[in-house]
This record gives C-alpha cells, structure tokens and sequence, in this order.
C-alpha cells in the first residue's frame, strides 16, 4: 500500500488517518468504508491514499480517482472524473449533473457490485495516466500578429 507523503501536522500519514476514520465510524460505515478501500487497493495496487480537505480520504493514482465521504446515512464516493467514465453497471447513483465528477451513494444494506466497482476504479486510474500534458504557454511577448 503507498501511502501520501503528506502526514497531518500531528504526525500521522494518510493511511493511518483513513484507518482512524473507519475506526470511529464503529458501524456499516466503517465496514463499507474499509471494503471500498481494499477494493481501491485490489483494482490499483499502487494507488496512494491522502487525506485532504480537513477530514477526507482521497485515493489518487495520476490524479485524483475517487474520495470516500461518510455521512450518517451513506458512504459516498465521488469520482473526480466519473462523468468521462463508462459505468454499464450504473453505478453512479448522485451528482449526475455534473460535468465531471460523479458519485456512488452507498446506503446501509446495499450490495456492492465488486467487480463493476474495480472496472470504474481502473477507468478512472486509466483515464487519469492518459491525460494529455498542459499546453505550454506562451511568452507574454510572444502575441500573434
């Protein structure tokens, strides 16, 4: 498992923090949080889990793949780029529309389709690797006549 370079001003890394946060939840939150989380890990081995936001994991792979948000009620992920993904499973189920991010609002007694989850993950990994690299800029004085 990579872990973010970037640990929390008490010290801890990202994994340890996302670890916290199951931890805490202490209910199908939790469970379905950690599953999500070894399903990231199975689908892209070398993904790197951080923790922004004041409070949020984030699992990235080049470029942000997907968070994992707890609310009372569901487990939320949205995927930083789900709007350019296939999901023949239909998946998404929240923020569809968006133009870019979409979300899968999971609720307490629901199934999660593993393996059309790890498809979505690996596009998104995918997709993240394929971007084209940003056009340079042109000097300021560089305008054309």
């Amino acid at each position: 498992m990579k872990k973010s370079d970037t640990p929390d001003p008490a010290g801890a890394t990202a994994s340890e923090l996302i670890d916290k946060r199951i931890a805490e939840l202490g209910d199908w939150r939790g469970k379905v949080l950690a599953k999500v989380r070894a399903l990231i890990h199975e689908a892209v081995p070398e993904v790197i889990e951080e923790w922004k936001w004041r409070g949020t994991p984030v699992w990235s792979h080049a470029g942000i793949i997907c968070t994992g948000e707890s609310y009372k009620t569901y487990i939320k992920l949205t995927f930083a780029k789900g709007a350019s993904l296939d999901d023949p499973a239909r998946l998404f189920n929240a923020s569809l529309e968006g133009n870019a991010r979409r979300a899968i609002d999971i609720h307490e007694d629901a199934k999660i389709d593993e393996d059309a989850l790890k498809a979505l993950i690996v596009a998104a990994a995918v997709t993240n690797a394929s971007k084209k690299p940003a056009r340079p800029k042109k000097p300021a004085g560089d305008k054309a006549q």
